[in-house]
């Protein structure tokens, strides 16, 4: 593959958006701030490959940030949504692809006996900490340090100087009012959860996890950390609610919770279940559920909601996925034959988590297993390997603390080519 240094158009790109729209981004980590370079600015995308705007083409592995798992425009995805676009774009009122996409999620994740469909995985998680809210007319809620459920005011906190006291906004024009009921434990460490209920025994509502941590990086749960979150929220009369818009349907066809045989109360998707467009659902048993309006108390609206182009984007996704289950044994193995060629040549200077087509390269020589140990690592390496890795037409996170994805679209040359630069980055 040619070296990619080209990159004047995507500058001048990038001064131009600058002038129009914050950081000239339309959401922070695409300004490649935390590795110094200019954010290539995307003109297509086929397969495992992206090509910019100044012609240089990509081994993609962020595709997306996930949804891509068949990889870019996949022939059979785009004929249905251009066959949808030709009977218009959007109606605000129900179509029966809504009710296709509902009956495909229950089939594949059956813990969501009914869902409501959104527009985005941040309205997802949102509207469904609101439903266990109601549910339960309790007001506060336990999230984990490093776990990231979008950008609701009342998500975007962190741990002040102990894990376990009042959580702060994380974010300016977040009043601290919006966060008082939000409760900060430390992801894989159950004693922290412990002591947050038994301060709290009648007050929390939910606890909201990723099952697989992949916004501090790819950080797995610890065995028995899930079936304790399970067995906990049970004992209080709380409920559990897993984020899975990047584990849902990529894990595995139901997703972290059949992964790893813990059933939630509450689940919230994103990214796959609308085939890479704008969508998200959230959903539980129905007694929660019908918690929702017009059925219940709890309001969650959306003219986009269940949109007709989404949905099908998403049918077609599912049923692909659903009628050729060894795509995740083939995407896995792929993943596997990167941790393991990074792991060789790195040796004890990275720590490199995988599971499924999900992994990280940490630059640290710790076992990444919680928030502490990842933040150990080293962005100013990481920023150099991001570096190494462009310049050769490898394309992954423009952040130390983000995942690498594998699609079904990789093949094996790129995926030798990948190991092949990603070894020599090591020795550069």
């Amino acid at each position: 593959m040619n070296q990619t240094k080209m990159d004047q158009k995507s500058k001048e790109l990038f001064e131009a958006a600058k002038r129009r729209i914050p950081g000239g981004v339309n959401s922070p980590v695409r300004a490649f701030g935390a590795v110094g370079r200019t954010p290539r600015f995307i003109a297509s995308a086929h397969g495992d490959r992206i090509i910019d705007v100044d012609g240089n083409e990509m081994i993609d592995y962020v595709c997306s940030w996930g949804p891509g798992i068949l990889g870019h425009a996949d022939p059979r995805v785009i004929q249905q949504v251009q066959r949808a676009c030709e009977d218009g774009l959007t109606y605000g009122a129900p179509t029966e692809k809504e009710v296709i996409l509902a009956d495909l999620i229950a089939e594949l994740v059956p813990s969501m006996e009914v869902s409501r469909l959104v527009s985005s995985g941040t309205e997802a998680v949102m509207s469904a900490i609101r439903t266990a809210r109601g549910y339960t007319k309790r007001d506060k809620i336990i999230k984990f340090k490093g776990c990231y459920h979008g950008h609701s005011d009342g998500l975007l906190v962190k741990a002040g100087s102990a894990a376990l006291t009042t959580s702060v906004p994380d974010s300016a024009g977040v009043p601290a009012d919006y966060t008082k009921h939000t409760l900060v434990a430390l992801y894989n460490d159950s004693d922290s959860v412990e002591a947050l209920f038994q301060a709290n025994p009648k007050d929390i509502a939910a606890v909201i996890v990723e099952p697989v941590a992949a916004n501090m990086g790819v950080v797995l749960p610890k065995p028995g950390f899930l079936e304790f979150l399970r067995e906990i929220t049970k004992q209080y009369g709380a409920l559990l609610i897993f984020d899975e818009v990047i584990t849902g349907f990529r894990l595995a066809l139901g997703g972290a919770q059949e992964y790893y045989q813990v059933l939630p109360d509450l689940t919230t998707l994103g990214k796959i279940v609308g085939g890479g467009m704008p969508i998200g659902a959230y959903g539980g048993r129905r007694e929660i559920m019908e918690m929702v309006s017009p059925v219940g108390s709890v309001y969650q609206a959306g003219t986009l909601s269940g949109n007709p182009i989404a949905t099908t984007a998403g049918i077609e996704t599912l049923r692909i996925l659903k009628a050729d289950p060894s795509i995740y044994q083939r995407i896995e193995q792929k993943a596997k034959r990167i941790a393991d060629a990074v792991q060789e040549a790195a040796k004890e200077t990275v720590s490199v988590n995988q599971v499924g087509s999900l992994l990280s390269i940490f630059f640290t020589s710790k076992v990444v297993e919680d928030y502490e140990s990842a933040v150990s690592s080293n962005t100013d390496r990481y920023a150099k390997y991001f570096g190494y890795l462009l310049d050769r037409g490898v394309y992954v996170a423009p952040s130390q603390f983000e995942a690498m994805f594998l699609s079904d679209a990789h093949t094996d040359s790129d995926i030798e080519y990948t190991c092949q630069v990603m070894q020599e980055s090591f020795y550069s």
